[in-house]
């Protein structure tokens, strides 16, 4: 049974390799995302993943491996075990970020289930009904809002602060009924393209029985992109 998640933002900024010199905050983002995973490979040697990716939806197996070439330096990544073939130069973005963070915590495999942005709330927490009975741990990659001011790479919109407190709330007071509820819509206008992803979630808490507590180990917008990390932990 699931009884840790770890949510972190998936930015290619993670990788040093892929950044020429890191400031505060990027290390501060770095950071907050190896806490989280880093108590997820205490909590199990095997993980799921779930991002978003217009490929989706599609699970992508340990055997699995990819590059960042397609950022700029070709680091190699695979999700466990030994990968089958040459590196994928189009492996999705949430997918590298997972190969790279279970390496970097130490995690055996990692299985990864990538949803269109537009998957249906009922069928976010259907899978996450699923997947919670699974001796795992389970990583979710979602950014926050991507409209919040003039650093942003879209124009700055008002609500966009609004969406990041109600992401930093839910996520600091484990409240399942918050991301259940998020607005597909509202979402999707303003950047949160893993709200899917995030709406798995409440699948997994629905389907386990006890009480979930919550870190929110990071949350701020330092680049124009919102990031949050925390994470749940189940106690009985």
């Amino acid at each position: 049974m699931i009884t840790r998640v770890a949510v972190v933002p998936y930015p290619p900024l993670l990788v040093p390799a892929l950044t020429v010199q890191a400031d505060e905050e990027t290390e501060l983002v770095r950071s907050a995302c190896s806490r989280a995973v880093s108590s997820l490979t205490d909590s199990a040697a095997e993980w799921v993943a779930v991002g978003v990716h217009r490929s989706g939806p599609v699970a992508l197996g340990p055997s699995t491996s990819g590059t960042f070439a397609g950022f700029g330096v070709d680091v190699r990544v695979n999700l466990g075990g030994e990968p089958t073939a040459e590196p994928d130069p189009l492996l999705p973005l949430p997918a590298l970020i997972a190969g790279w963070l279970r390496e970097q915590a130490g995690a055996r495999s990692v299985t990864v289930h990538l949803l269109d942005p537009d998957t249906p709330v009922a069928e976010c927490r259907d899978l996450g009904a699923r997947l919670a009975a699974e001796p795992v741990g389970l990583l979710v990659l979602a950014d926050g809002t991507n409209r919040v001011d003039e650093c942003s790479p879209y124009p700055p919109d008002a609500r966009a602060g609004a969406l990041d407190e109600r992401l930093r709330t839910a996520l600091g007071e484990a409240d399942a009924a918050a991301l259940r509820d998020l607005d597909p819509q509202l979402c999707a206008e303003l950047g949160v393209a893993g709200r899917a992803a995030l709406q798995v979630i409440p699948g997994v808490v629905e389907a386990t029985s006890g009480t979930w507590r919550s870190e929110l180990l990071y949350s701020a917008t330092p680049f124009g992109v919102t990031y949050h990390a925390a994470v749940w932990t189940r106690t009985p």
